[in-house]
């Protein structure tokens, strides 16, 4: 048994993966950043991985071998980069820096993993010079010949030897990299029947028209409309919004989830047909005596503060709203969700639409309390989509005995459990938070949520 020599070939995969995450510290349009990264995703973590796995084609190899190494190395790696982007999507925590961490580190541990190779059988050779003793040529022949895949007849009759194309492995490490894709066009959701393609806008076309039949319930009996604004004035209607939770005092924030901002009435605005909330980088003091990075804006139909009266609660009902979310997704959390009025913070919620730290995709939750005291989480993460592009319509069905999510005005999600389904009156907010999970990275100081219209229909 022999253990794989320390050479420069084996570490390199792993050098480049740091090299590649040090790089990250440069700006976003130097090529140098572009260039290291790119490599270190397309060879890398599959150099590592062919190398651990051999005996399989080497770039030593010459032909079809070093072609097969090369297919291989490149598959593997873009699987395993895909892999790495979906679960950190999944679990709302991608970006560039972290994906690339995670494969350096993948690459480091196969680099450093010891693996016993077994020895060959020595060939037979035939007297002469080329096995006079101390000639370690016969040696150099055999440690080859194994490494892809023993000698053909051609080199028993004195011809070089011509390595097995290694397609087999090609193909398995393709099938991985089609599976890896596969998740990537489709998401993943907890609890999800069925995946639908997304409904896009017109790259550019920020006015894009609506999906036909997306400004109205859906056909599940009759409806009347309990709520609406479209937001066709110069201000904000205070007989239906008010700018902050219950908890407003001079300001509010949502310290349950540490976020970066600090609510103000200044960050929310109204004109040309929409209502923008916007996210600014800016040193803002909070009533509750801590100092906040950036200052934000959101609206809801509950109470001016703690011990007022809730402008408008609903229970049950379908909710939809037609937002343009941000171009800055990293560090943001736009939302459009249903708070219980009752407990002023507390379970159940129901969100229509979150984006935490993306634009691609959209997040589907329940969240509940069951009469033990355990959490009940139901979660759906809808995309790709670009959903910065133009409008869409989020909207969600909230019924007795189901409660169902649509994008488009296509259904995307459902829960039926009857246990987890609220019974008690909500509040509606729209709000644009930030750093939750991750602060905006430097460089970006404001960004903004547009949205069309919301509206409310009960049967």
């Amino acid at each position: 048994m022999t253990v794989r020599p320390w050479t420069l070939p084996r570490v390199l995969p792993a050098l480049s993966g740091w090299a590649a995450l040090a790089t990250l510290l440069l700006p976003a349009g130097n090529p140098l950043r572009a260039v290291a990264t790119g490599f270190f995703l397309l060879a890398g973590p599959g150099a590592a991985a062919v190398a651990w796995a051999r005996p399989g084609p080497s770039w030593r190899d010459r032909g079809p071998g070093r072609v097969s190494a090369a297919a291989l190395t490149v598959t593997v790696s873009l699987a395993l980069t895909m892999l790495t982007a979906e679960a950190l999507f999944f679990t709302h925590s991608f970006t560039v820096g972290r994906a690339v961490l995670a494969l350096a580190v993948l690459t480091t541990l196969l680099t450093v993993l010891p693996r016993r190779l077994p020895a060959g059988p020595a060939p037979a050779s035939a007297p002469g010079p080329s096995s006079a003793p101390g000639s370690d040529e016969p040696d150099r022949r055999s440690r080859r010949s194994h490494r892809v895949g023993g000698p053909s007849a051609g080199a028993f009759a004195g011809q070089p030897a011509r390595p097995k194309v290694r397609w087999r492995l090609v193909s398995v490490a393709g099938a991985l990299l089609l599976a890896a894709a596969c998740g990537a066009a489709n998401g993943a959701g907890v609890g999800a029947a069925a995946l639908h393609p997304p409904t896009t806008a017109a790259a550019g076309d920020a006015d894009a028209p609506l999906p036909v039949g997306a400004d109205q319930p859906p056909a599940t009996g009759q409806w009347h409309e309990a709520f609406r604004d479209d937001f066709n004035g110069t201000s904000l209607d205070g007989s239906k919004w008010t700018t902050c939770y219950d908890w407003n005092v001079g300001g509010c924030t949502n310290a349950g989830n540490h976020e970066d901002q600090w609510y103000l009435p200044g960050q929310v605005s109204v004109g040309n047909g929409a209502l923008t909330l916007t996210a600014q980088r800016q040193s803002t003091p909070g009533s509750d005596g801590r100092t906040y990075p950036w200052t934000s804006g959101m609206v809801s139909t509950g109470r001016d503060h703690w011990d007022g009266t809730p402008r408008h609660t609903f229970t049950y009902g379908y909710f939809a709203a037609a937002i343009r979310t941000t171009d800055q997704p990293l560090g943001m959390f736009p939302a459009f969700w249903l708070l219980s009025a009752n407990t002023r913070g507390g379970l159940p919620e129901l969100d229509i639409a979150e984006f935490i730290n993306s634009n691609q995709y959209v997040d589907l939750n329940l969240h509940a309390e069951a009469p033990d005291g355990t959490d009940i989480d139901a979660h759906y993460a809808h995309g790709p989509a670009d959903f910065a592009v133009g409008y869409h319509v989020l909207g969600l069905d909230w019924e007795p005995d189901a409660v169902t999510w649509y994008v488009d005005g296509v259904q995307v999600f459902q829960v039926t459990d009857r246990a987890s389904i609220p019974t008690i009156p909500m509040e509606l907010i729209l709000n644009l938070a930030v750093g939750y999970q991750q602060s905006p990275p430097p460089g970006v100081d404001s960004t903004q949520v547009k949205v069309d219209w919301v509206a409310v229909w009960q049967h």
